[in-house]
């Protein structure tokens, strides 16, 4: 079993930063809600407690029993979790005067604890908190200070048990890295051997002996995601797997063809079925997101049924969910709510009778392309945009037809060609076309016009946590904008959306 560093979440919004973090120097970690605490086995080096947005000093703050649940393994507390710890130790957290977030300087650090080795003197570091530690017992040593937070890292005079009151995890703290990989590795023991290979020889085997001969069905996207998770399988299981490309009228233009001759030179195993009209119909009337998620969902699910029932002796339905997909899709008392759900997260109708296998739920998406770059797979699929599970639907605002998916298949089309052309596409980690459901008043020729509004969105990320609004050149957009109006016939209006994430999501819906 691989070593793993286990980060406790409170809801803080920087946890799956922390998690990034550690991925990035080869150690394995798990997020889990501080109410939803595994089992610690031997496998697991070391704790991290992440921040919150709540105080210690709220009545109903989140809490667990530190001592009990981590049986002496070494502990890091970030913001919320040192100030946890801290209290835990009779020591005083109190409101601090004014909320202290953005940079600060370490005034004094001691460099000679193992947590802080080779972190300089007024470094810059990040803070983001409403609380401060006010007093301390004589059970603890302080680390490091900045001019207004004196107690700004400690350690525990007996045992591995640190905290920060800044955060490590982000590119503002100046050794944010070297801090976690002093914990990770100086403190926790861990030998920095989670790779791409080392995750998909023992991914096979793990295929190879939980579905042994028996038949898998995959339904391919055409993105990196079911690609990874089909590679990873047919390595494993090679002709038992059975996967299915289906054609639900909410591709972009030309997609369906190229990429199921792609997955065919592969040597996958896969069959296309065209299914756009049970989709279609599926939507009718849909115009809640979740109404139209939960639609394509469960056609989905009755085409698979429909197909598997086609194929003897089908026991697996295998998934591209990966972590961000469980993350986000998770709800407890405290840490994230949830935003939306995804397509790949959730149970089957209990009449399918098939179990659920999903090689890549535990990857973040820039780790998911490098175990596809590993696996060889084509730069034709490797390196596309992600593209959300339910299709163009989701960048439909309102109700979704064949009219309006022939309509943003054609400024979409026109979209992601120049940005190929111009070689911008491998610049952005996602872009796209959203169709409003409102008209502009516009003129073309010497007529009035009241016809569609489209959204360009085109944003910059590492895993889709947090995203960037893409800084396009204002000739290219300028060029997209007249191209789409002069040659899709239904769209006078065409806007540059410049949110990113947070506060808004990638997608609109």
């Amino acid at each position: 079993m691989e070593e793993k560093i286990l980060i406790i979440d409170f809801g803080s919004q920087y946890t799956q930063l922390i998690a990034r973090r550690i991925r990035e120097l080869n150690i394995y970690c798990e997020i889990f809600p501080y109410n939803k605490i595994p089992e610690i086995n031997k496998n697991t080096k070391g704790i991290i407690l992440s921040g919150s947005p709540y105080s210690v000093n709220d009545a109903n703050s989140p809490d667990i029993d530190v001592p009990s649940i981590f049986n002496g393994l070494p502990v890091l507390g970030i913001c919320y979790g040192a100030q946890l710890i801290a209290k835990k130790l009779k020591c005083s957290i109190i409101e601090s005067k004014i909320r202290e977030y953005g940079r600060a300087n370490l005034n004094y650090v001691r460099d000679s604890s193992k947590l802080l080795e080779g972190v300089k003197l007024n470094s810059n570091i990040w803070m983001s908190h409403g609380d401060s530690i006010n007093s301390t017992t004589e059970k603890i040593d302080i680390l490091a200070s900045t001019e207004d937070v004196h107690v700004g890292a400690y350690k525990l005079k007996k045992n591995q048990v640190y905290g920060l009151q800044f955060h490590p995890e982000v590119t503002h703290t100046d050794y944010g890295n070297k801090i976690l990989n002093n914990f990770t590795t100086k403190i926790c023991g861990c030998t920095r051997s989670w790779t791409s290979e080392k995750f998909i020889n023992s991914s096979i085997n793990a295929i190879k002996s939980k579905v042994g001969k028996e038949k898998v069905i995959l339904g391919l996207s055409g993105g990196v995601d079911s690609s990874v998770t089909a590679i990873l399988l047919h390595k494993a299981i090679g002709k038992n797997l059975f996967c299915i490309f289906v054609d639900n009228g909410l591709l972009r233009k030309k997609e369906f063809d190229s990429v199921l001759d792609s997955y065919k030179n592969m040597g996958l195993n896969v069959i296309g079925i065209d299914k756009k009209e049970k989709f279609y119909n599926a939507l009718i009337k849909k115009i809640e997101p979740e109404d139209k998620r939960k639609a394509i969902g469960k056609t989905f699910i009755d085409v698979f049924e429909e197909e598997s029932k086609k194929i003897n002796g089908v026991e697996w339905l295998a998934q591209g969910t990966i972590y961000p997909d469980i993350i986000e899709s998770i709800s407890v008392k405290g840490p994230s709510s949830t935003i939306k759900s995804h397509h790949n997260v959730g149970g089957l109708p209990k009449r399918m009778n098939l179990r659920i296998i999903e090689p890549l739920k535990t990857l973040f998406k820039d780790e998911v392309r490098k175990i596809g770059l590993s696996l060889k797979i084509p730069d034709f699929i490797l390196k596309r945009h992600p593209f959300p599970g339910p299709g163009l639907a989701i960048r439909i605002l309102g109700e979704v037809n064949e009219e309006r998916v022939t309509l943003l298949q054609e400024a979409d089309y026109i979209f992601i060609s120049n940005l190929i052309k111009e070689k911008l596409y491998e610049k952005v980690w996602q872009a796209g076309v959203i169709l409003l459901p409102v008209s502009s008043v516009g003129v073309m020729g010497d007529e009035r016009t009241y016809e569609n509004v489209v959204v360009l969105r085109a944003v910059n990320s590492l895993d889709g946590m947090t995203a960037d609004w893409s800084k396009l050149p204002n000739e290219f957009l300028s060029r997209v904008s007249n191209n789409i109006i002069n040659k899709v016939k239904g769209i006078n209006r065409v806007v540059y959306d410049i949110s990113s994430k947070p506060p808004s999501t990638i997608e609109w819906e």
